[in-house]
């Protein structure tokens, strides 16, 4: 009988806490699981159905600290992921579900690349790619002097050039108004000029076909086009004449309206408007076009950045 009791010790002693290890790796188990759910690494046919979580007051005070512990984990593997990279997350998510294969080659699954960097856009304009040659265009007209006493600028030649200095239009043009002052210094303007000139009004419609949907460079260009009786939208106007930027590359005060000629001469090592027979509006536009370029991606970015700037 007494050897019946001791055996009977013997075996309770040895029987193994299966209810404890069981339990502990259920915990394990649905703390992975719920990690890799919010990941969105489960497919749809293995996600559990929907659980009804008991009311607040009923959970134990060990099950909320564990939850808290548990959550304050994830959200700071979620920031770690997002710092270091799609692709470091990818490869340790990877390994968490144990799918065999070239982890780190594998894309999230269901998660467009394009839609995580957009969450995460830093809220500034994208910086801003230079102007198509083909949507950029100078000009510089040349004028005469109409009305009484010649005091009002009349159009009298019109020059424009593509971004790659290729003459695009070039044409005397005859303005409305009798000429009373050739202003043949400075325009180069003669009166000979003026037998087979454009009339304003055609020259007019062939020069604003050629402006529309451009970026329109000039000097001055205010003058242009009141000449033209036209003005461009003021977002795809640059005028050189009003830029910083170039004064600064030629060592000249911001604040200054430098000529063509000085601006030319000092960033582009060339002689301009020359002589006494006047300038020519071609080599003017070729000239304002090649300033704009030296500066062109810096202006572009800054008139992104800050539209309103003149």
């Amino acid at each position: 009988m007494s050897d019946l009791i001791i055996n009977l010790d013997l075996g309770l002693q040895q029987a193994p806490k299966r209810g404890t290890d069981s339990n502990q790796k259920h915990q394990r188990f649905v703390k992975r699981r719920r990690f890799l759910e919010r990941r969105g690494f489960l497919k749809q046919k293995q996600l559990p159905p929907p659980q009804h979580h008991p009311p607040k007051d009923q959970v134990s005070h060990q099950d909320s600290r564990s939850w808290g512990r548990a959550k304050k984990k994830w959200l700071a593997e979620d920031q770690n992921s997002f710092q270091t990279g799609t692709r470091k997350m990818t490869c340790r998510s990877a390994k968490a579900s144990g799918t065999p294969g070239n982890h780190c080659a594998q894309p999230l699954a269901g998660v467009q690349k394009a839609s995580l960097l957009s969450e995460y856009d830093s809220g500034l304009p994208p910086v801003p790619q230079p102007g198509k040659p083909s949507k950029v265009v100078a000009i510089d007209c040349e004028m005469v002097g109409t009305g009484p006493g010649g005091r009002i600028s009349g159009l009298a030649r019109c020059s424009i050039v593509s971004y790659h200095g290729d003459v695009v239009y070039d044409k005397y043009v005859r303005p409305i108004d009798p000429i009373f002052d050739y202003r043949t210094r400075w325009s180069g303007i003669r009166k000979h000029h003026m037998k087979n000139a454009t009339p304003f009004k055609t020259a007019q419609k062939e020069i604003l076909k050629l402006l529309a949907g451009k970026i329109v460079v000039g000097h001055a260009i205010h003058n242009d086009f009141k000449a033209l009786k036209y003005f461009h939208p003021k977002s795809v106007t640059r005028d050189t004449s009003k830029i910083p930027l170039l004064n600064r590359k030629a060592g000249f005060p911001e604040n200054e309206s430098a000529s063509l000629k000085r601006l030319t001469k000092q960033l582009l090592h060339k002689d301009i408007q020359l002589g006494k027979n006047g300038h020519s509006s071609v080599e003017d536009a070729k000239a304002t076009m090649e300033l704009y370029r030296v500066i062109e991606a810096e202006w572009e970015r800054q008139l992104a950045l800050n539209p309103k700037q003149e």
